[in-house]
């Protein structure tokens, strides 16, 4: 990590030193201040990259500290730290601009990570307009297909992140395309020249992952007749991307722990180590951060895996992509078997109106097995799988844009309740779970008599 310029304000002799020698330790220049007023002293005397602030301070308090900072120097990140923590409290320094907010006693791992994350802020920011710049129209970034908000933001993030050096978490549920992101990351990053490899943490035994990940020694184990390089070692100079992360054995984050700390690796059998020289890109369909506070997961790993999160969204959440995503597969796999194919209006139709609880992953088996069932020069309905021909299928939420209120929604369910009696009212009120006279005057107010 680059070193930082960064400021310690609190009234407390050993809560001050105590930050500062963690800062010193962790290599970055920290001074101190007793208050407010000196801190905003020090400021005008020379930039600092993050200010560390208390919160409860006689004379001017760490909130107004804040507020002066970002008047001042809007670009310096502030942590406000504090032994009274309360959501509001929280919620003010955030909305006044403070980067995040953390509580006495102070955790070192987090504090450092929370450190981290916002002098990484810093740097993104100040690289942005020469990434924006510099960034090629025809680099891996146009494998993104859709043009919506989300996929611009997305797009966005990958710029920030790919000159950097730091370790990225990928989020988001199976089959939105993880691997995707981390292989445009890896293309738009000053690695690029190196290899990309990549580790499914979920599809290996704990010992066969040791081996994948480390390689072996000669004689190492019954069979291994030559060394073997493993995946940190094929990675040197380019980028090492474990997806599943989450599934990795307990025993086996110990020794990544130990790899990302030290930037060295033993192989299996081996009792010399070796350097690493890849970056790490993670990926996962869990909550990382709610696994680690369960104890699932390395509360100390996730927060070295989690430098930086990038996000990738569901199909749900970007449903106007699907028409392009539709037409960028159909191409794909007809362009595969030499045929031009189209979607027909129906067809796209009830495309936008499917679910796909599998995201784009599904999307594309839909339309490849379409494909396969049809052979004119366009697709149909009678193509699709039954699921979609299911006349039932039912817009979803981000498709609805005729949401019915909730007395038309109260209306048709009762209207339904008393077609399945035949028009028995003394069975359709239990089932609605409402006494006669209160069904005799919904009944009459929406005119179902």
């Amino acid at each position: 990590m680059k070193r930082a310029r960064v400021l310690v304000v609190d009234d407390e002799p050993i809560a001050r030193e105590n930050l500062v020698h963690i800062l010193t330790k962790a290599g970055h220049r920290a001074s101190a201040a007793e208050d407010g007023r000196e801190a905003l002293a020090l400021l005008a005397g020379e930039p600092f990259d993050l200010v560390l602030t208390d919160l409860r301070m006689p004379g001017m308090d760490g909130m107004e500290l804040l507020t002066a900072i970002k008047r001042r120097a809007p670009e310096t990140e502030v942590i406000v730290v504090t032994g009274h923590a309360a959501v509001e409290t929280a919620v003010t320094a955030m909305r006044l601009g403070a980067f995040t907010y953390v509580s006495k006693p102070i955790h070192v791992e987090e504090v450092l990570a929370q450190i981290a994350k916002a002098l990484e802020k810093t740097a993104m920011r100040r690289e942005l307009t020469r990434l924006r710049q510099n960034a090629d129209p025809a680099s891996g970034l146009s494998r993104l297909i859709g043009g919506s908000d989300s996929m611009e933001a997305l797009r966005q993030s990958i710029i920030q992140v790919a000159r950097l050096e730091c370790n990225v978490l990928i989020t988001g549920e199976t089959g939105t395309g993880k691997e995707l992101v981390a292989r445009t990351i890896h293309d738009l990053s000053p690695r690029s020249k190196g290899r990309f490899m990549a580790v499914n943490c979920g599809a290996f035994s704990e010992e066969l992952i040791s081996n994948e990940l480390f390689g072996h020694e000669r004689e190492a184990f019954t069979g291994a007749g030559a060394r073997r390089k493993g995946l940190i070692e094929a990675a040197a100079g380019g980028t090492l991307f474990l997806d599943e992360i989450g599934e990795l054995p307990l025993s086996m984050q110990v020794k990544l722990l130990r790899v990302l700390q030290e930037r060295t690796f033993l192989r299996v059998g081996g009792t010399e180590e070796a350097p690493m020289d890849a970056r790490v890109l993670s990926a996962t369909n869990k909550d990382l951060k709610k696994e680690s506070d369960t104890g699932a997961f390395r509360q100390d790993l996730f927060y070295r895996l989690d430098v930086i999160t990038v996000h990738v969204p569901p199909l749900s959440e970007r449903r106007e992509d699907i028409p392009e995503l539709a037409r960028h597969f159909l191409a794909k796999h007809a362009a595969a078997s030499g045929r031009n194919v189209q979607l027909s209006p129906e067809v796209l139709d009830k495309l936008l109106l499917y679910e796909y609880p599998g995201n784009v992953r599904e999307l594309e088996n839909i339309v490849q097995k379409a494909l396969a069932v049809s052979e004119g020069e366009v697709i149909e309905s009678a193509h699709l799988l039954a699921d979609l021909r299911d006349e039932r299928i039912r817009p979803t939420r981000g498709a609805r844009r005729d949401w019915p209120s909730l007395e038309e929604h109260e209306k048709s369910y009762i209207r339904d309740v008393l077609e399945e009696v035949e028009g028995n009212k003394s069975k359709a009120a239990r089932i609605l779970g409402i006494d006669r006279v209160s069904l005799w005057r919904k009944v009459k107010r929406y005119g179902l008599e």
